[in-house]
């Protein structure tokens, strides 16, 4: 039986004006201790595109990344039993307190969803205690979502310069 996984704690800089949720680390983001840690995950490579950045290579460099930007980021999931890293695989999943979040990040005014599963999770659970804030579903960054990377990032670059 998979044991149960728990979610990082949010980026959470208080400026921030967008937040970022995906749905819950990968196997190789929990090995690394930081999201999106996946080598072929092309989150922080849209980022560094969008924002015309060097490619983060550190934990302290991806956080310098966000700040920088007025980027907040988090899962929707705060914990969840899962084999292997596929969203499909997430069972008894439990949501994260997205008030504690907004108390520490009050300017936030848009939410950009990283895939499907952080898209249909917000919408049932999230997507209230977030008010008239917009959101923008996205396709999701993850190697198992095979739209080119061009693609992934010319809608990642609409939603994140908006």
């Amino acid at each position: 039986m998979p044991e149960r996984i728990v979610a990082f704690p949010p980026v959470a800089p208080p400026g921030a004006r967008l937040l970022i949720l995906g749905s819950m680390p990968s196997a190789a983001s929990l090995a690394e201790g930081f999201y999106y840690g996946h080598p072929r995950n092309a989150f922080w490579r849209i980022l560094s595109d969008v924002y015309a950045a060097p490619l983060p290579r550190t934990v302290p460099e991806k956080r310098a990344l966000l700040e920088a930007h007025g980027v907040a980021l988090w899962d929707v999931l705060h914990s969840c039993v899962r084999e292997g890293s596929l969203d499909s695989a997430i069972r008894d999943m439990e949501v994260n307190d997205f008030s504690s979040l907004l108390a520490r990040c009050p300017r936030v005014e848009r939410v950009l969803l990283n895939g499907g599963t952080a898209k249909r999770v917000f919408l049932k659970y999230v997507a209230q205690a977030l008010g008239d804030r917009a959101w923008v579903a996205l396709p999701s960054t993850s190697p198992a979502y095979t739209l080119s990377y061009e693609r992934k990032l010319a809608q990642w670059r609409q939603a994140l310069t908006l």
